[in-house]
């Protein structure tokens, strides 16, 4: 059964994290199975959207620690941060639709969505400095854009987890819709992206995302920066006590 599912409907390429008894946890193959995905549907011109969803129950838990634990020498070519700075170059929109746990990267990727939706079961969480990391995804620049730097600071410096109502408010997603038609909704939001011309669609998009630079050089700090503080020997003793509990 594959860890990463793609389904092709209607000029939407839905992607589905499918590894439920991990908590949808993701491990390098993972990331690098999303890469290909999202670079084959950017190059087909039969896709104008892509949707990403997890179970019912779980969105994704993050990262797979041990297995990350294993691969940790970070660089531009790791199968992570390959993930991120492929979804930062889309140029195609990106429905979200959010589920349960959406834990580290299961938040930050949301910040390079359109449109997201979520159930009042979903739980978001960035918990980096809590295991001796600094943000990724652009998080550090783009979440104080988004909901004030105050409050940024609150969700990346406390940790803490934070339910589908502050998220709403917060801006981070769009809507939340009932668990038994979230996924349903999505697609439908999605469907209706892919029926747009596509150039005025994607411009439109570019347009909007106008200071990508910026973000890509911010990613390129925080990737620089999350590399020394993973082999550092505060990192150590949390991913430690993270793995033996």
């Amino acid at each position: 059964m594959s860890t990463i599912q793609i389904q092709d409907e209607q000029g939407v390429r839905i992607i589905t994290i499918n590894r439920p008894d991990k908590r949808n946890a993701l491990n390098l193959y993972m990331y690098t199975q999303l890469t290909e995905y999202l670079i084959q549907g950017e190059s087909d011109n039969g896709i104008n959207v892509f949707m990403i969803k997890g179970q019912s129950d779980c969105f994704t838990s993050g990262n797979d620690v041990a297995d990350f634990l294993k691969n940790s020498n970070l660089g531009p070519d790791h199968p992570t941060f390959k993930f991120l700075f492929t979804l930062l170059d889309l140029n195609k929109p990106i429905v979200a639709a959010v589920t349960g746990p959406a834990v580290g990267i299961g938040t930050t990727l949301l910040l390079h969505c359109d449109l997201v939706y979520a159930d009042n079961s979903a739980k978001f969480q960035l918990p980096f400095v809590n295991l001796a990391l600094v943000p990724e995804a652009g998080a550090s620049l783009l979440l104080p854009r988004l909901v004030g730097p105050q409050k940024a600071a609150e969700l990346l410096l406390l940790g803490e987890s934070f339910n589908a109502h502050d998220a709403q408010q917060m801006n981070l997603i769009n809507q939340i819709i009932p668990s038994e038609s979230l996924f349903d909704y999505a697609k439908t939001q999605a469907i209706k992206l892919a029926q747009k011309p596509p150039q005025a669609l994607q411009t439109s998009r570019q347009l909007m995302r106008y200071d990508q630079d910026l973000v890509r050089a911010q990613m390129k700090k925080e990737l620089k920066e999350f590399n020394v503080r993973l082999q550092s020997d505060e990192a150590k003793q949390r991913f430690q006590a993270f793995l033996n509990r």
